[in-house]
């Protein structure tokens, strides 16, 4: 069962999820899972009750999806669709409520951050709507409950809670006039016909997704989240995506750390007019949120400020540089990956910092360099495995890209199975 490809390739045709993506471990654990909790005695048993049930096949996709998600994932994005959505809305002339989409929207963390963006920024709640939607029924059922636990909130600052949300005994309840600015379904992007029959949308917020597809899906979710996607609109999507919609067309608006794209030949700068009041955010500490310096079309450069003193010990300064980069202080956040260089032997982990730096900043071939020299350092190195993997997809060399991921899938096996 630990390699039946029959599951690889339902969890490929229902949801588009490349098993090289997220390593074969991931699916086959849940395999495991779904075929005790049924107590069935064989590989094909379990898949005979799978091709004759529909409520378990959404269990096996539910199995396999793990939710990573917290209000205001990177906070650059938020701040910018702040600004452009006023200047849309002196666009349309005020004539229509501006529309704007999340998906996949997971347990609600990210339209309800949306709608709480634009309600700080001074928009009334008839200028806009925010649609959410999910292949998950289980994580749209838990968005519209809209109670969340403490690990929906990271970061120092959490005025946006106070604000926002009633403490309760189950955790913090979304407010009524947030939950009522945000419309949430069940769909499958996959499908051609998503949403067809509806007006498109301003702003599109699709992150963090295309990186679990083969390139055929890439094109088939593109194709659709182009025509999801108003053709003076925005899409928003996860920091390591950027070099895919390059491909295809789209261009980055010129925003550092915001991930914007359009489809505009020029970079589009936020109207300098409209200046909202600052939106309280929380800094991401996924690795996969580190912002992007100024690319060559941005419409400024980045600031160095000098970084506090940090501490010369090797663990505390790696602490450091992962918060720095968190934040969104690249530049700092390189600063202290070159101290640690400077003070204390050569570590992979800095290295891969260091390269995920220059991959969201565009500098293919520097983030490249440093991916390599961490996997010098650690073969094994789950993250820069893949990272690189995906930085050689983008560049067409899909051999070595899938020798990559072979790595990662066979290290992720390894770490899975029980220790003797």
């Amino acid at each position: 069962m630990s390699n039946d490809p029959r599951f690889f390739a339902f969890l490929k045709e229902r949801i588009g999820l490349d098993v090289a993506s997220v390593g074969e471990a991931i699916i086959e654990r849940a395999v495991r899972q779904r075929t005790q909790a049924i107590q069935a005695q064989t590989a094909c048993e379990y898949w005979q009750h799978l091709q004759s049930s529909e409520d378990e096949q959404q269990a096996l996709i539910e199995a396999v999806i793990v939710p990573e998600t917290w209000f205001f994932r990177y906070p650059e994005s938020f701040a910018t669709l702040a600004r452009l959505a006023k200047a849309r809305l002196v666009e349309l002339n005020q004539m229509r409520a501006l529309r704007i989409l999340s998906l996949p929207c997971s347990t609600g963390e990210e339209p309800y951050s949306i709608a709480m963006a634009l309600l700080d920024a001074g928009l009334a709640p008839h200028q806009f709507k925010v649609q959410g939607m999910d292949v998950s029924p289980l994580s749209v059922e838990r968005a519209r409950r809209g109670v969340y636990g403490k690990n929906s909130f990271r970061g120092g600052d959490l005025d946006f809670r106070e604000r926002h949300f009633n403490e309760q005994a189950d955790g913090f309840h979304i407010a009524e006039r947030v939950r009522e600015q945000v419309r949430l379904q069940v769909g499958n992007l996959l499908d051609p016909a998503l949403l067809s029959h509806e007006a498109s949308f301003d702003f599109v917020f699709c992150r963090n997704l295309l990186i679990y597809f083969d390139q055929p899906t890439q094109q088939q979710v593109f194709d659709v989240l182009k025509g999801l996607t108003h053709v003076d609109g925005v899409l928003f999507i996860g920091p390591a995506e950027g070099s895919l919609l390059g491909r295809h067309g789209m261009r980055s608006i010129g925003v550092p750390q915001s991930f914007a794209f359009s489809r505009q030949a020029e970079p589009v700068a936020p109207a300098p007019v409209f200046v909202p009041k600052p939106i309280p955010v929380a800094p991401a500490r996924s690795a996969a949120s580190l912002p992007a310096r100024p690319r060559p079309f941005s419409t400024g450069a980045a600031q160095v400020v000098p970084i506090k003193a940090p501490s010369t010990d090797a663990a505390t300064l790696l602490g450091q540089i992962a918060t720095l980069a968190n934040e969104g202080k690249s530049v700092e956040a390189r600063a202290a990956c070159d101290q640690y260089l400077n003070n204390h032997p050569p570590a992979a982990q800095v290295f891969y910092w260091l390269g995920l730096l220059s991959d969201v900043a565009g500098s293919a071939l520097e983030a490249q360099g440093f991916y390599r020299k961490a996997l010098y350092l650690e073969p094994q190195h789950p993250q820069a495995l893949m990272h690189l993997a995906a930085l050689l997809e983008s560049q067409g060399d899909s051999a070595g890209a899938r020798r990559l991921q072979a790595r990662a899938a066979r290290s992720e096996r390894a770490d899975s199975e029980p220790k003797r």
